[in-house]
């Protein structure tokens, strides 16, 4: 009985160390956003355990840290971040973790005269653009082979095959967007997420609110949206997952009641992914939705 106990401690002492040192091996990441959380686990892999804050439905903008979210952050061993003050209520903790752990905003290496810039402020939509998102997926690439380079060319030939599925995105995505006529190519949304998506695939975009849904609108931006709809004879008008849906509403009653009826065509995916388990619920699958839904409704499908 005793040799049983002695070798079921020691096979329990052996299986409790290797635990611990696998956890070693695993980065604990935390990312703010879904899109940023999909990347990472498309280079970490099995290498990293990634958090995001910021679930469906979930606007950054606006999001402020609970102190579960605090916790999290607290103990990753490396924090991921949009920048260009996309979560514009966490710049605060960013600053303090800054001091204790490596805190890395996805954006920081894009060239500056890439960036789309609105009234002397940068657009931090990027992910919009795929050219732009490459730089994020080298940035998480180089990031985590500088904490694990035992597994350095892992992680480069992912960021690489990663890269390599966005290239392709880019091209269906041009293809998709190129069957809808030139005087039906005016995307209207609740705030101004999608330029660096118009400027991709020659699409007007016209936003109620600006960057940030955290920026103020009033009756007299709703007239002038209507004005524009009637006039131009815009046919469709898109609410965002993560944006409420009332502004849109108004503005497609409005223009009902100036005799001119435009639908709303979809619901997109802005600044948040979908649920988990659906085609919305990755980066890439969330990008396709938006591109079929936009082309099918500006096309009048």
């Amino acid at each position: 009985m005793k040799k049983w106990m002695v070798i079921w401690t020691a096979l329990l002492l052996l299986f409790g160390c290797e635990t611990k040192e696998n956890k070693k091996d695993v980065i604990y990441v935390v990312a703010t956003t879904g899109q940023i959380a999909d990347l990472v686990k498309h280079v970490g892999g099995e290498y990293v355990h990634v958090a995001a804050l910021m679930g469906p439905g979930v606007d950054p903008h606006l999001y402020k840290a609970t102190q579960g979210d605090i916790q999290k952050l607290s103990q990753a061993d490396i924090i991921f971040y949009n920048g260009l003050h996309l979560e514009g209520k966490l710049g605060e903790i960013f600053t303090k973790m800054s001091k204790t752990k490596k805190v890395v905003a996805v954006s920081e290496e894009i060239p500056k005269e890439k960036l789309i810039e609105i009234d002397g402020v940068y657009d931090p939509h990027i992910w919009f653009d795929l050219d732009l998102w490459s730089y994020a997926v080298q940035m998480v690439g180089d990031e985590l082979s500088a904490m694990d380079p035992k597994h350095k060319q892992i992680y480069e030939e992912r960021a690489a095959a990663y890269e390599s599925q966005l290239m392709q995105l880019k091209e269906e995505a041009k293809k998709e967007m190129n069957t809808i006529p030139r005087k039906q190519r005016v995307l209207i949304t609740a705030h101004d997420a999608f330029h660096y998506f118009g400027r991709a695939y020659d699409i007007e975009v016209v936003g109620l609110q600006g960057l940030s849904t955290d920026a103020e609108y009033g009756l007299k931006d709703i007239q002038e949206l209507i004005d524009m709809i009637v006039d131009r004879n815009v046919q469709a008008v898109f609410v965002e997952s993560s944006v409420s849906k009332k502004a849109i509403e108004a503005v497609v009653e409005g223009a009902k009641q100036r005799g001119h009826h435009v639908s709303i065509g979809g619901e997109l995916f802005s600044d948040a992914l979908g649920r988990e388990g659906t085609e919305e619920g990755t980066f890439i699958g969330m990008y396709r939705y938006n591109v079929k839904t936009i082309a099918q409704a500006l096309k009048g499908e």
